[in-house]
């Protein structure tokens, strides 16, 4: 599975990661350990994914391999096994050699993977290849403790026995071996190939999928990787082909066949396998089985979507689902006429398919239709799709922030329902303390209801009343984080109280309440990295504390300056361009969302008057 590398598209290698067995992480020569390398490297330790090392394209100016390994180990904290060393650098650069052979193997320019030969390790690189090499070897033996004191010993083990340990570490995480080379030109590219087959697990040598149940509790039992075990497969990602959609699955055990049918588990529905393809690029086969470990794609399935469990129908289970984080960034997409709002609908619910991190709501207000992403350039993308793929004419409002509120202040109070409309009426009486929660957990209910004041059957209702007004914050609006509710006592009266009395007042608490309680409005804070050349670093931060950024650490590099900062979400629309015109061109930065941050006062109220404007506007 190949991903893009963009900071905007880390969900697509979030969900890959989520049914890999192993991977190669792939290194700049020149530009090395960059900041998305970091996060792509995080959540593959995350998701304990075992993983090879290759720097690539040092055929480039300013490339250095040596660098390249120690930013590994100081800004990844990893531990690189160096399997090969460079032969040459930059245009110079001809070739490797394999440490464990002590072989070199050297390609003439011809950009043909055959054309190499095979020699002795270059006399002006023997003592730097015996010190690698002895390094290498320690390393590895310390997987098997006979290995190792034979090895104390003085006995060197075989390269038979080198690999296997070397297999053993990168299984466990213990170290990553690292390989080198260029591949535009189809040299090194070989070794790191072998390495795949040699070091990397196979499905059988990860650890099986846990199994859920359909309230997300562990049922203890796993996903056996086994072709007569019951079927479990998890679709990974939903692509829209000319021939219908395409569901890609990883199938965790058991087989499948063409023609048979599975349950998705969570819709409940039966899904029949029509055809199944193995995709290598944009090639396909068509395949009348598939098992436990294989990666397909099966054409046509109705209601799956990323993240859903397929399997057995005599026998289902579910497996953990994916988590996609929330976006933080959303525009207004208004269709020209009503044919392209019927087209809009269309393509839209094809998009959200395909990809998890991508949210379409519609306003309750202006009707207008919102699309919600990851950052500027993911919603870019997405209107790029709609305009140039499905043929949709459209006019795109300002990004908007994804603004969030909370509250810093504990209120106990009370609220009376009474309504009498002839016959029987509406009463409900709850006694309740809101309180801010730990940063992260949302929105949590307690009942401490004692002595029968309120029936049980009536509390679910406060608790939903609650829920649904979150939505709608007590300050300008925006949806409420992290507070606690806590009912504390209450009435009922035995004819007049119902589900649908105490539900009305919870929503009532909740706007009496909430303006009391000393709400909050935050904003997205994002982690971004800049690399500027030595002269622009002064422009470059400077423009940064306007925009409200909090500098972290300023690094030097081989061929620039990475500048790291928290930055205010709302002071980065257009960064791009003022970055490129201060730096004429030469500046990059990429930003990740990073926490959720109180706004100072004065911006508050200017995020108050926009709102207050674009609601005005839509009347």
């Amino acid at each position: 599975i190949d991903t893009p590398g963009h900071v905007d598209f880390t969900i697509e290698v979030y969900r890959s990661l989520k049914v890999l067995d192993g991977g190669v992480g792939v290194f700049c020569g020149s530009g090395g350990v960059e900041p998305q390398s970091e996060t792509n490297w995080r959540y593959a330790n995350d998701a304990r994914v075992a993983r090879i090392i290759y720097v690539n394209k040092l055929d480039r100016a300013g490339a250095d391999f040596y660098r390249v390994v120690g930013q590994v180990k100081s800004i990844l904290a990893a531990k690189p096994l160096v399997m090969v060393l460079p032969i040459g650098t930059e245009a110079d650069f001809a070739g490797v050699v394999d440490l464990l052979e002590r072989k070199s193997y050297i390609w003439d320019d011809s950009g043909q993977p055959e054309n190499y030969t095979v020699g002795e390790v270059p006399a002006d690189m023997v003592d730097l290849v015996e010190k690698y090499r002895n390094d290498m070897i320690e390393t590895a033996v310390e997987q098997d403790d006979d290995v190792m004191e034979a090895y104390l010993e003085g006995k060197e083990p075989d390269i038979a026995t080198i690999k296997r340990c070397i297999r053993t570490g990168t299984r466990k995480l213990a170290f990553f071996p690292t390989f080198c080379g260029s591949s535009f030109k189809n040299k090194g590219v070989q070794q790191v190939l072998d390495a795949v087959v040699d070091y990397l697990p196979s499905p059988t040598e990860v650890d099986p999928q846990p199994e859920i149940d359909l309230e997300g509790n562990p049922t203890g039992k796993v996903a056996l990787v086994d072709p007569n075990a019951p079927v479990r497969a998890l679709a990974f990602k939903i692509m829209d082909d000319r021939f219908g959609a395409l569901t890609f699955l990883r199938i965790y055990s058991g087989t499948i066949n063409k023609g048979d049918s599975l349950i998705n588990t969570f819709t409940g529905k039966s899904e029949r396998i029509g055809r199944m393809v193995e995709m290598h690029a944009n090639d396909r086969t068509i395949i009348e089985s598939a098992q436990a470990g294989d990666i397909v794609a099966a054409v046509g399935l109705k209601n799956v979507r990323t993240g859903h469990t397929l399997a057995d129908e005599k026998n289902p289970a579910t497996l953990e689902p994916m988590v996609f984080p929330a976006p933080v960034i959303s525009v207004a997409v208004i269709p020209r006429d009503k044919a392209n709002s019927e087209k809009l609908g269309v393509a839209l619910g094809k998009m959200v398919a395909e990809d998890p991190s991508f949210h379409v709501e519609v306003d309750q207000e202006s009707g207008e239709t919102i699309i919600k992403g990851m950052g500027e350039l993911h919603l870019d993308i997405k209107v790029d799709i709609l305009r140039r793929t499905h043929g949709v004419e459209a006019d795109v409002g300002k990004p908007q922030v994804a603004y969030r509120e909370t509250i810093t202040k504990s209120v106990s109070d009370q609220y009376t329902h009474k309504k009498q409309t002839g016959g029987s009426g509406q009463y409900a009486k709850i006694d309740y303390t809101i309180e801010p929660g730990e940063p992260g957990t949302g929105y949590t209910f307690v009942s401490a209801v004692i002595g029968g004041k309120i029936p049980k059957e009536f509390i679910p209702s406060v608790d939903k009343a609650f829920k649904t007004m979150m939505d709608k914050g007590p300050l300008i609006g925006f949806p409420l984080l992290d507070f606690k509710v806590t009912l504390t006592d209450g009435g009922f009266h035995a004819v007049d109280s119902s589900q649908m009395a105490f539900e009305a007042a919870g929503r009532a608490a909740y706007r009496q309440t909430m303006p009391k309680a000393g709400p909050q409005l935050l904003e997205p804070i994002m982690k971004v990295d800049v690399f500027v050349p030595d002269a622009n670093v002064g422009d470059v931060i400077g423009d940064l504390n306007r925009r409200r950024g909090m500098m972290k650490s300023q690094e030097p590099g081989a061929t620039n300056v990475r500048i790291k900062a928290d930055v205010p979400l709302g002071e980065m629309f257009g960064y791009i361009g003022d970055l490129r015109s201060a730096t004429s061109g030469r500046g990059q930065f990429s930003m990740e969302f990073s926490h959720y941050a109180p706004v100072p006062n004065n911006i508050v109220e200017k995020v108050r008057e926009e709102v207050n404007a674009r609601r005005e506007a839509r009347k």
